[in-house]
């Protein structure tokens, strides 16, 4: 066994909380999250955060392979790591000290060849393989415990095949290493004077192939908002051997292999590298910041601009209470975030054309602040005032929870789509139903908000944030029983009134229930298939998504699905009608 020092390339994580082990929150975010916990009448207090020695886990139930010990680490830190990904449930699990079943083993392959060598290992043994690219999953998608119908299980980080490959600068493209975190990727791409121009929430802390497995959303709000829009091939190593797809602009030949790949989450096999569409960076910039008095009123506005063909690359809405949620606001107001980047052309008459729709729907703004934010070659005005401050909010926000989970109060999110013409009823009918669930299970008022993070001309992505105190004795447990049962609720209601159960953070474990009922059964028996002839062990990522086929899957009892892959049978042949 190697030391995970030498193994790793990446600085600490923590593996109780997000970031980097060295982070911590400056005075005035100090000041924010101890106003956010007030709030909740909590007092706000430190509490020691969770230190290796305090867990106990168990020895690995399985021996490393022999001709690739030196890639394959057992000890407390990296285990820790990769048990879990980042939801509010993982993390309070971590903060009582009581993590779901670790991997017996964390591997570093160091190239492709490595990755083929554990698989045909793992399929060998009855072992089960979880891929790891930055850990940042807040549905269950990277958790280890699999259940006892396997001999061990291996978590596989893909963080040593992070380089940028090639890149194609008359195309426009790059094939870059799965492992490859944002700023990697970003950084190797810089000297080239291109980017992906894909920015999640997670940017620092997620990769590439991460961002493919689970169809991520990228910051900007219109027109690329998924990585689907950036993929051009895919190449997928799965227990039955190499899928490597066509590099091509579009296609029409049949149903696209990529498509496969494209939200795998990896139960079919490990992306190891792909080909993306690059783009210029922009230099020339613009922002505005815009209050409207009428919710429902700027949120027709949205909808005009996602119309109208403008294609902002920032179209936030923050209703009164997310205002409060990302300091920005005293909650008398919704807040539209309105923005536009261009590599090519100044942005006046875009903006202009914009703001005109703004006023024919009540919303005020500074014109003077607008101008200011005009920015050309690289200049950083469009960061001032309340949309630089809603920027710097939203990449600090996940540091801001971490205390918060400790001292036993719920502070999660979700998120879902709906078609323009539901979206009212939608949003009113969520907040109500998920606000009950939060008072049945509290016993306390919630504090419930919703921003639109993505929108297009047939529909807004609505994602909602919530906080509440966890239960009567304040702690972490009570806090993690009620989040459960919340979540379930949640869950619920995006389905029933007609949204999807995930516009941008995957299925993993926590969102099978809703997927289950989103995707027809049909479907389901399609990728079962699929699954059983990439990976016929039924080895990758068990209980993502699916049950592999006549495997009895462990569930963390966190979220239990509704539905088990195991009980797929051969879909019914259809018959011609007589």
């Amino acid at each position: 066994m190697t030391d995970s020092t030498t193994l790793s390339r990446r600085a600490p994580r923590r593996f109780w909380g997000w970031g980097q082990a060295d982070a911590s929150l400056d005075t005035r975010e100090q000041a924010t999250v101890k106003t956010m916990v007030e709030q909740l009448e909590v007092p706000y207090t430190e509490r020691a955060v969770p230190q290796v020695h305090e867990f106990t886990l168990p020895s690995p139930r399985v021996a490393a392979p022999k001709a690739l010990v030196s890639v394959f680490s057992a000890t407390p830190l990296d285990r820790l790591n990769h048990c879990v990904g980042k939801s509010y449930a993982d993390l309070a699990r971590m903060w009582l000290r009581a993590p779901p079943t670790p991997p017996d083993w964390v591997a570093f392959p160091d190239d492709e060849q490595a990755v083929v060598d554990i698989l045909d290992w793992a399929q060998a043994h009855n072992v089960a393989v979880i891929p790891y690219g930055g850990g940042s999953s807040v549905c269950g998608g990277v958790e280890a415990a699999v259940g006892d119908s396997y001999a061990g299980v291996v978590s596989l980080d893909l963080e040593r095949l992070n380089r940028v490959l090639e890149v194609d600068p008359i195309s426009r493209a790059a094939r870059i290493q799965a492992g490859a975190l944002g700023p990697q990727l970003q950084a190797q791409l810089k000297p080239h004077g291109l980017t992906l121009r894909h920015f999640p929430q997670s940017f620092e802390f997620s990769t590439l192939g991460g961002w493919i497995v689970t169809r991520a959303g990228g910051h900007y709000a219109t027109q690329h908002t998924h990585i689907d829009d950036f993929v051009e091939s895919t190449r997928l190593v799965t227990p039955n051997g190499i899928l490597q797809t066509r590099r091509l602009p579009g296609s029409g030949a049949g149903p696209a292999p990529d498509r496969w790949v494209l939200g795998s989450e990896g139960t079919l096999g490990v992306l190891t590298e792909a080909w993306v569409r690059l783009q210029e960076p922009p230099c020339f910039r613009v922002s505005a910041s815009v209050r409207f008095t009428d919710y429902f009123a700027a949120a027709r506005c949205v909808r005009a601009l996602a119309q109208s063909g403008l294609n902002p690359t920032n179209c936030r809405l923050l209703d009164p209470m997310e205002t409060v949620f990302s300091g920005v606001g005293d909650g008398r107001f919704a807040i539209l975030v309105l923005g536009f980047e261009s590599s090519d052309h100044p942005l006046q008459a875009w903006m202009a054309r914009a703001l005109d729709l703004v006023r024919d729907h009540g919303g005020t703004f500074d014109a003077d602040a607008v101008a200011r934010s005009l920015a050309a070659q690289g200049g950083d005005e469009h960061r001032s005032g309340a949309a630089g401050a809603w920027r710097d909010a939203f990449l600090r926000m996940p540091y801001w929870r971490d205390p918060a989970v400790g001292l036993g109060l719920i502070m999660d999110t979700f998120e879902t789509a709906i078609t323009w013409d539901r979206f009212e009823a939608f949003y009113a009918s969520v907040k109500a139903d998920v606000g009950a669930a939060i008072k049945r299970a509290t016993g306390q008022e919630a504090l419930l908000s919703c921003r639109l993070t993505h929108v297009y001309p047939d529909g807004p992505a609505p994602y909602f944030t919530l906080a509440a105190r966890g239960g009567a004795d304040g702690s972490v447990a009570s806090a993690l029983s009620a989040w459960r049962d919340i979540k379930q609720a949640a869950n619920a209601a995006v389905i029933a009134h007609g949204g999807t159960i995930t516009h941008h953070h995957a299925v993993g474990r926590d969102h099978r229930s809703g997927y289950e009922r989103e995707v027809p059964a049909l479907f389901r028996q399609m990728l079962a298939a699929a699954k059983q002839v990439a990976d016929p062990q039924g080895i990758m990522n068990p209980g993502v998504l699916l049950d592999p086929v006549a495997r009895q899957v462990g569930h963390s009892g966190i979220l239990a699905p509704s539905f088990s892959g195991s009980d797929v049978k051969a879909a019914a042949p259809c018959k011609t009608p007589t």
